[in-house]
């Protein structure tokens, strides 16, 4: 199972992440979650960036992949690096620090998944009331996305 605040890494990667409103005529500025197949705990839909592609690509690659969601990618969020906060434990034993970079990002159509087994569940949830197990290494990106900050976040 995959876990988080992890020590000793053993690499390290550039990963992207986002955090996508629904529509506000349909969702109410709600934001998209997906529930992973790793360890059933809810987060930011994103994953590691691929050589020769952009971040926007990733992030745009990654979201689609993972919930079948289009997006239209937004401003930078924030820059998450903090080895005490971001090394993730994978069962293979590899132990990765992942700097992440989250971007805002508008829902604005929809496909199939292409990456199903990575997604156990979808859903649009109000920040107040977000479901858990949560992924706790995403929280603080989606507070950032809340303080609406014209700067991005580095921590």
């Amino acid at each position: 199972m995959t876990t988080y605040f992890a020590a000793d890494p053993t690499t390290i990667l550039l990963s992207v992440s986002a955090v996508v409103w629904g529509s506000v005529s349909t969702e109410s500025r709600s934001l998209l979650l997906m529930r992973r197949s790793d360890n059933a705990h809810w987060g930011l839909p994103g994953g590691y960036v691929e050589r020769g592609e952009s971040v926007s690509e990733a992030v745009f690659r990654e979201v689609f992949e993972e919930t079948g969601v289009q997006i239209a990618v937004g401003r930078l969020i924030g820059v998450y690096s903090d080895p005490a906060r971001q090394v993730i434990a994978y069962p293979d034993g590899n132990r990765v620090q992942a700097v992440n970079l989250c971007f805002e990002a508008e829902a604005v159509g929809t496909g199939e998944a292409t990456t199903p087994e990575e997604t156990l569940e979808l859903g649009y949830f109000q920040t107040d009331a977000l479901p858990e197990p949560f992924v706790p290494i995403h929280s603080i990106r989606i507070e950032d996305a809340l303080a609406g900050s014209p700067s991005a976040a580095v921590r």
